[in-house]
């Protein structure tokens, strides 16, 4: 065997691999993991953060139109809600009503009604009540005062006509007087009943009361305002002022209206009584603005002239009992007689007096 020949067809021993080769290697491996994240899922996450900006870009004018439906019509902001409270008035008006049901209550509980009474004041369940119950009753009630003490509270006075009670002890009078009128059995009586109101349910008021009604007396009555009217006088039939009236009101109140418009004068509209409550009037007494008495007036003024008038007068039922009535009216003068120009609510006061001069210096003269 050739020896040269024997050593080229001998395999030669693999050589080993170089170390550095190695270490590239594993330094690219590294190099693809960087924070926990490939490379490759890097690329991802950046294609994504593309795509998401491009989608907000081309929604962009999306937004901004439902942004601009969305804003309300108007830009004020609106009033913070409160606690609802019922009116002043209405609270009012509700006491008043409460009180007169529980004065009506009150007047004609006796023994077991203590819990009648609670429905409208809670403690008056602890009482115990005496005498028949529904043996007193009052009648004809109503409010005639009502003040407000407080911000939620309400004195109400009630009138009540008293009946049924025994009558009591009659106190002594000189001879030819009258007795008292609060020893009638039926005699009107005055009850104060403070109630307090609160929120309800619903927005509703709720009422309740702070004690027992209590009798007070009668509420002072006011001082009558004088009036623009003269003199009351009789009513003399040559009186042309005495004729217009008569024949108005005896239209008015005995004919149901028929041929009330002949009384009137141009403008004037009046609707009568219907039916007709009465059968005849008679004028007694006048009181025309301005006049203090003197001369009977028997001529008509100018056209134009007006006169109030404030009148006294009895009217007969058909019962034939006559009733007294009162009138204030304005008469108004055309063509030689006098027409009824209107049938006022109440009489005229006469008005406040101006106030004097002040004398001294005189002041400056004002410019136009």
């Amino acid at each position: 065997m050739n020896p040269a020949l024997t050593r080229r067809q001998m395999p030669t021993a693999p050589a080993e691999p170089e170390m550095p080769a190695l270490q590239e290697s594993e330094a690219e491996q590294d190099a693809a993991w960087v924070g926990g994240w490939s490379t490759g899922a890097q690329a991802n996450s950046a294609a994504m953060l593309r795509w998401l900006v491009w989608g907000l870009i081309a929604l962009g004018p999306l937004l901004g139109a439902l942004a601009y439906l969305s804003v309300p019509a108007t830009s004020a902001a609106p009033a913070p809600k409160t606690a609802s409270s019922a009116p002043a008035a209405s609270g009012g008006q509700g006491a008043a009503g409460f009180a007169t049901l529980f004065v009506a209550a009150y007047l004609s509980a006796g023994r077991g009604d203590e819990l009648k009474l609670a429905a409208y004041y809670p403690p008056a369940s602890n009482l115990q009540l005496e005498g028949v119950s529904g043996q007193r009753r009052g009648e004809q009630l109503t409010v005639v005062r009502l003040r407000q003490t407080d911000t939620a509270v309400w004195s109400v006075t009630v009138a009540a006509r008293v009946t049924g009670a025994a009558p009591t002890a009659t106190p002594s009078v000189p001879p030819g007087s009258s007795p008292s009128p609060a020893a009638a059995t039926d005699a009107v009586r005055y009850f104060q009943v403070p109630v307090a109101t609160a929120p309800g349910a619903g927005g509703a008021t709720a009422y309740t009361a702070l004690a027992l009604p209590a009798e007070v007396a009668a509420p002072e009555r006011a001082k009558s305002p004088e009036l623009v009217y003269g003199v009351m006088r009789p009513a003399l039939p040559t009186d042309p002022r005495t004729q217009a009236v008569t024949s108005f009101l005896a239209a008015y109140l005995t004919k149901g209206g028929a041929e009330l418009d002949r009384y009137l004068a141009p403008g004037t509209r009046l609707a009568a009584p219907s039916p007709a409550p009465y059968s005849g009037v008679v004028v007694d007494q006048l009181a025309v603005e301005g006049e203090t008495g003197g001369e009977p007036v028997v001529a008509v003024p100018g056209d134009g002239t007006t006169r109030r008038l404030f009148v006294t007068l009895r009217a007969t039922g058909h019962d034939g009992v006559r009733l007294p009535l009162t009138y204030a009216l304005a008469l108004k003068a055309r063509a030689g007689r006098w027409e009824i120009a209107s049938l006022d609510g109440a009489p005229a006061l006469t008005p406040p007096a101006s106030a004097p001069a002040v004398t001294g210096a005189p002041g400056p003269t004002p410019t136009s």
